[in-house]
């Protein structure tokens, strides 16, 4: 909001000085005869005096006291136009990185892999708003068989949520069906207290992974490329928070709600 208003006072300030500058200007009378051609210069810029500047910004200051709706409707127009500017910049990197982001060897598909209707979300495992939206991704998953469900590690909330995220890649590094891993995720997403290393193997541990091979996995290369593919696409995407989904041609940030999904699935393009 602040940087907002920083934005909005000078416009609203320009719109309230152009008047004044043109009153402000001396009135030149119009020359008898053309000047040679050499002596011909562009205009210098209108500068007003220290007594000059001082009363207009006084004009302008009690007129936007008067009128606080200027820098209202500034606001407003300056947010849209950030917005419309957001919107544009995430759709050139949908279609940029359009394999990437859908079809990517290194992410988790849940669903169906052949599905015509797709969902990419962006969480982390100590996300609270992760955790509300759980119950939406379910449902999604249950009630529409041509939905293929992508899951982005965005591990930002600290390093138990790193941990977490090495744990789940060499979890799905196991399952490439998704099978035991939609499992693990459920426990260790929906699950009380913090996400980290000793917590995430715990939950691995009892939904029946192969632990020696998940510890070794933990320290591949794989872990380290899947996570630093997803952070790249995060940061092209302009995803500062989780969850953030990306539908068809555009992005969606927070946990919207199981109704704003299906709508958002309704207007994909095929």
């Amino acid at each position: 909001m602040i940087a907002t208003l920083r934005k909005a006072i000078p416009i609203a300030a320009m719109v309230l000085l152009s008047p004044l500058a043109r009153a402000q200007a001396p009135s030149t009378p119009a020359p008898t005869a053309a000047p040679p051609a050499a002596a011909t210069q562009a205009p210098a810029a209108q500068t007003f005096s220290t007594g000059q500047r001082t009363e207009i910004e006084g004009i302008i200051k009690s007129y936007l006291v008067e009128h606080p709706e200027v820098l209202q409707a500034a606001m407003d127009a300056l947010d849209k136009q950030q917005k419309q500017a957001d919107a544009d910049k995430a759709r050139e990197t949908i279609k940029k990185d359009n394999a990437t982001l859908f079809n990517s060897t290194h992410q988790v598909v849940l669903g169906n892999p052949q599905g015509n209707e797709t969902v990419v979300e962006f969480f982390d495992y100590n996300c609270a708003f992760c955790k509300r939206a759980l119950p939406d991704m379910m449902t999604l998953l249950k009630t529409n068989p041509n939905l293929k469900f992508v899951l982005k590690e965005f591990p930002v909330l600290g390093p138990g949520s790193v941990e977490a995220a090495n744990v789940a890649v060499a979890a799905r590094m196991q399952d490439p069906t998704g099978k035991k891993y939609i499992e693990f995720h459920q426990k260790l997403l929906g699950g009380r207290g913090p996400a980290d290393k000793a917590r995430a193997l715990a939950v691995a541990k009892e939904v029946g992974f192969d632990m020696t091979r998940l510890e070794k996995d933990m320290n591949s290369d794989e872990v380290k490329t899947t996570i630093d593919e997803d952070m790249k696409l995060a940061d092209s995407l302009g995803v500062s928070g989780t969850p953030t989904y990306v539908v068809g041609d555009e992005v969606v940030v927070g946990a919207v709600g199981l109704d704003e999904l299906k709508a958002k699935l309704k207007t994909q393009p095929e």
